[in-house]
């Protein structure tokens, strides 16, 4: 029923004013909050490694990874918790090699690592690019994606969820990024709580069908049903390889995915650019462990979901326009909740959304303040007035949103494997700008505008190549698959994690000859201070690290 009870509102409430009400008291308890950019901004030497840790999951967790992700559970099963248990591998190496980096060579913003790597124009053309991508994709994405959910569980007016989702990110990002960061647990909290309640609810929901109780039982059956969805790598006859083409998630494009993402992000990296060293390590290693609990959240109920589906539940439920919807999974699953319990789910999905927004708004602030208006715009501003200039873009961002979202088709362009797939047109540039940057100190400015470039264009070209050429010879090696499109005609087309591989192997040669060429005609580089002994993590860490190698080892050995 998609209506909430007075129980449920009463849930929600309480998260809202607990959250509300923690943020108001974490902004009092520190008033240069509110004068000091590095204090707004990055909350330097704020947060402790729990509430990094919370903020790194909170900001990436939102309406594509429960709604998105789910509907791929649905679709494709277990494999798609790729993107979720690489990104443990990921945080790692982001915290042992990426971290240090930054932190040595006081970087607080991507723009700013590349005026200090490259040059103005490559920071400010990334800045322009990461601004207008923030606000017209990610921002708009996250909020109306994330009403859209709201409103097919709770019966409230889509634009009103809009509204009451900006406002409230607006309240916690005026705060900065203390108060995100440590009304981010909170949120955390709410969002793995709601999330384990509804993953409960699905398992016994298929338990109880097939007439053997518990939730152990419950998943036992999903993996004697439909065997099929626990395979973490997808042979080549499976319709869904095109998603997740084989040993790419292990030795491919997935790295890439998950590199640019964690490691060259200002939406991520923020979190702990304002910590020491050992802090910021503690918080991504903690985050790291956080990731490997979320496919247990968001995908395990899209499976169960598929399997009660398949035993003829929720046949009209999971249509849209007459088709059958895999991202109309979870909402149908949360509207089986009984009062009480739906508002903590409720809580949970807002709980995700808001903090996401808030993230994403802090970076939108944090980069248009410092490295656009602070450097073009009012060299001249002081520490106050740059601090109001962030509040208003923070305002002036969620406003733009809330106005354009409704008109770029979100809903209809699908859920987490399109924004996957959309974003990897400038990952692997991204990637490769910031990677020969960081560790291969010839790399010049030059090199690293082709990358930006040039990176998308061949995206593009390899995207629409199917077009004009036959990719058929590629079949034998596994770089294409056969795809039937639109109009049901048949192309082999390259996948888009094969793809990116391709682009970003492209890339890495062009930069390297170019700098080649550029250090030739005696230009010289602006190399970054690196110390090898930066790089050694402490024993704690290193054991930590090793634990969650051995549970990724081991839950691909289980489900391969």
């Amino acid at each position: 029923m998609k209506t909430l009870d007075t129980k449920d509102y009463i849930v929600f409430l309480i998260y809202f004013l607990i959250v509300a009400l923690y943020g108001f008291w974490v902004y009092r308890r520190k008033k240069t909050a509110q004068t000091n950019t590095k204090d707004y901004f990055l909350a330097e030497g704020s947060l402790t490694w729990w509430a990094i840790g919370a903020s790194l999951i909170a900001s990436n967790i939102s309406a594509e990874q429960f709604i998105g992700m789910s509907g791929n559970g649905f679709k494709i099963g277990l494999a798609i918790s790729t993107y979720e248990w690489m990104a443990s591998i990921t945080l790692i190496i982001v915290a042992i090699f990426f971290i240090p980096v930054y932190l040595k060579n006081k970087i607080y913003t991507m723009p700013q690592f590349l005026s200090q790597r490259y040059n103005d124009t490559v920071a400010m053309v990334m800045a322009v690019f990461w601004l207008l991508l923030y606000v017209i994709v990610n921002l708009t994405s996250i909020l109306y994606l994330g009403a859209l959910a709201i409103s097919s569980i709770s019966g409230i007016n889509l634009t009103l969820c809009m509204y009451g989702l900006a406002i409230f990110a607006i309240f916690i990002t005026l705060g900065g990024m203390k108060v995100i960061g440590y009304t981010d647990v909170i949120q955390v909290f709410f969002l793995i709580m709601g999330g384990l309640i509804t993953t409960y609810l699905a398992l016994s929901l298929v338990a109880d069908h097939f007439g053997t109780p518990g939730v152990f039982n419950g998943l036992k059956i999903m993996n004697r049903e439909v065997n099929d969805h626990f395979h973490m790598i997808l042979q080549r006859d499976n319709p869904n390889y095109p998603s997740l083409p084989g040993l790419t998630v292990l030795i491919g494009g997935m790295w890439i995915v998950n590199l640019n993402y964690w490691g060259c992000n200002q939406y991520i990296t923020q979190r702990a650019l304002g910590a020491d060293l050992k802090t910021a390590r503690g918080g991504i290693l903690f985050a790291a462990f956080l990731k490997l609990l979320m496919p247990v959240i968001v995908v395990l109920p899209g499976i169960a979901a598929y399997v009660l589906h398949k035993q003829g539940f929720f046949q009209t439920e999971m249509l849209q326009n007459n088709e059958l919807n895999p991202d109309r999974a979870y909402p149908v699953l949360l509207n089986l909740l009984p009062p009480g319990l739906k508002g903590v789910a409720f809580a949970a999905l807002t709980a995700a959304v808001v903090a996401s927004l808030a993230g994403k708004a802090n970076s939108i602030s944090t980069i248009f303040t410092l490295d656009i208006y602070r450097k073009k715009l009012n060299p001249q501003a002081g520490e106050r007035h740059l601090v109001g200039v962030g509040r208003l873009t923070v305002v002036v961002a969620m406003l733009v949103a809330v106005l354009i979202a409704p008109y770029l088709g979100i809903d209809k362009k699908g859920g987490f494997e399109f924004i996957q797939e959309y974003t990897g047109f400038v990952s692997p540039g991204i990637f490769a700008m910031f990677i020969l940057g960081f560790f291969w100190k010839k790399t010049t400015s030059n090199a690293a505008l082709f990358a930006t470039v040039g990176g998308f264009i061949l995206s593009v070209v390899f995207k629409v190549l199917p077009k004009f050429a036959d990719l058929a010879f590629l079949h034998s090696t596994g770089f294409s698959t056969l795809v039937q499109q639109k109009d049901g005609s048949m192309l082999y087309e390259i996948p888009f994690l094969d793809r990116m591989g391709f682009v970003f192997a492209i890339c890495i040669i062009c930069m390297y000859f170019i700098s080649k060429r550029d250090n030739a005609r005696a230009i010289q580089p602006n190399g970054l201070e690196v110390d090898t002994s930066m790089f050694k993590p402490n024993t704690g860490f290193a054991v930590g690290a090793l634990i969650i190698c051995g549970i990724i080892a081991a839950l691909y050995t289980i489900f391969y």
